[in-house]
């Protein structure tokens, strides 16, 4: 599958799922999440989604004109979103529901990766002048 097509479905599918997570939790889990103290997790972790799901986006539409697709980093960039989205707004989602602490603990190594995949869209914006 293209890039360009795969990041437009990436971006796409996760904006759609953030804003129902993130309808859910103000609706459908706001006393769960409330009562267990997790209402700022849930609602950071579906704000970073799709924040990163509209960062997937503009990879794809990069990739429809920039010279050869936007090359590596774009696409480079691009897996870094889609996987630092789904540790980082996955496992902070998961603290919320669970309590389980020690998923925190995983939540940085994709915070890390949306960090290296908007430094390697800087790096694709650099490299195609």
């Amino acid at each position: 599958m293209p890039m360009m097509r795969f990041c437009l479905l990436a971006g796409s599918l996760l904006g759609a799922v953030s804003v129902a997570a993130g309808a859910f939790g103000a609706h459908g889990l706001k006393e769960f999440l409330e009562a267990h103290g997790q209402s700022a997790n849930w609602e950071t972790a579906f704000r970073y989604s799709l924040v990163h799901a509209l960062a997937l986006v503009a990879c794809g539409l990069a990739a429809a004109v920039l010279p050869s697709g936007g090359g590596w980093p774009l696409s480079a960039a691009a897996a870094c979103f889609l996987a630092g989205t789904l540790i980082f707004s996955g496992f902070l989602a998961a603290l919320a529901l669970s309590g389980i602490k020690i998923l925190g603990a995983i939540v940085p190594i994709g915070g890390v990766l949306l960090i290296v995949g908007w430094l390697l869209l800087a790096a694709a914006a650099i490299r195609h002048d």
